[in-house]
């Protein structure tokens, strides 16, 4: 598959997720085998009007490479004026946001929100592809809801407007994350058309990586299944390569994994933004393990790394222990 200059074979692509992929996440799934990563969407206004926060999303390392800025939006002129600064960062392509479907972002047309009305959606996606020198590339979804799916018009649309790459999630906008993915669309789509295509929705497993590869994908990209075990994209190669799984991290390797994340988020965003952040994941690096909820309720009152390593520690190796040993 490529994308530009870009020529990857089977890549798993990391979802771009708001208050999720950001730059120590993203390192390390791409240390576990991510092929192709994205930053968290920006608006396009607060782009153009030179939002600090917001432009701090387009801050990316070598060492992610091949990485994509997403960016979204409904008004042509600021998405063209969006990517044009996108590319002074130095990314890979330029990704157009078309299926994010939260309420505050799809109801005003951005995201999802541009699944209703595609001349609106056409004229969006042609500003973006003259505003930037770079592969553009789109992430949508089936339709606005059940009775409204235009995947394929919209497919077809993107690549006559110059998109280099379509990821299409198989939801509707209406679904959210509810039901399941309605993968049977994908043969579809890359039946209309002849730029990539990478799948998206209920990827959770390695074996769900070689169904989905069997529809006909050319990628595959895999968002909540990630947080919750940065392993999976390592485990997928592993089991397309050799058909054979991989063993499952032990608790240790899960509780160093969550704080070397916690560690690199200090770097990027200061010990304590990072500490408070950082507790909406050890529900997922956890998860499965019993006597959590004290632990989890613990780790709550600290806003320094060295409590939360040595509680985290102290966790694993009694847990690891012969069951006759008391619990914490």
């Amino acid at each position: 598959m490529r994308i530009g200059d870009i020529e990857l074979k089977k890549p798993l692509a990391l979802a771009p997720m708001e208050n999720v992929s950001d730059p120590p996440f993203r390192r390390i799934c791409k240390d576990y085998g991510a092929d192709i990563l994205y930053t968290e969407f920006a608006n396009c206004e607060a782009v153009v009007r030179d939002v600090k926060r917001t432009l701090r999303k387009f801050e990316i390392d070598d060492a992610e490479r091949p990485i994509g800025i997403q960016i979204y939006g409904n008004k042509p002129d600021s998405m063209e004026r969006a990517a044009a600064l996108a590319e002074e960062a130095k990314p890979d392509f330029i990704d157009l946001n078309a299926g994010c479907w939260v309420r505050k972002i799809a109801m005003r047309g951005d995201g999802a929100g541009l699944l209703r009305n595609l001349p609106r959606f056409e004229a969006v996606v042609k500003a973006v592809v003259r505003g930037t020198r770079l592969p553009v590339t789109a992430k949508t979804r089936l339709g606005w809801d059940e009775d409204t799916i235009n995947i394929l018009d919209v497919a077809r649309m993107v690549e006559q407007c110059g998109v280099q790459m379509l990821a299409v999630h198989c939801r509707t906008r209406v679904q959210g994350y509810k039901g399941e993915a309605d993968w049977s669309w994908l043969e579809k789509v890359k039946a209309v058309i002849s730029i990539p295509l990478i799948g998206n929705g209920d990827v959770r497993s390695p074996e769900d990586v070689r169904r989905m590869f069997d529809t006909g994908c050319d990628g595959v990209m895999i968002g909540r299944a990630a947080i919750q075990n940065a392993w999976i994209f390592a485990r997928a190669k592993h089991y397309l390569a050799t058909g054979e799984h991989l063993p499952e991290p032990t608790l240790s390797e899960r509780v160093e994994l969550c704080l070397r994340h916690l560690r690199a988020a200090a770097e990027y965003k200061g010990e304590r933004r990072a500490v408070l952040e950082h507790r909406k994941h050890y529900a997922t690096y956890l998860k499965g393990e019993p006597n959590i909820a004290k632990l989890r309720a613990g780790l709550m009152q600290f806003e320094t790394i060295e409590p939360i390593e040595e509680r985290l520690r102290r966790f694993a190796v009694r847990s690891s222990a012969p069951t006759d040993t008391p619990a914490p």
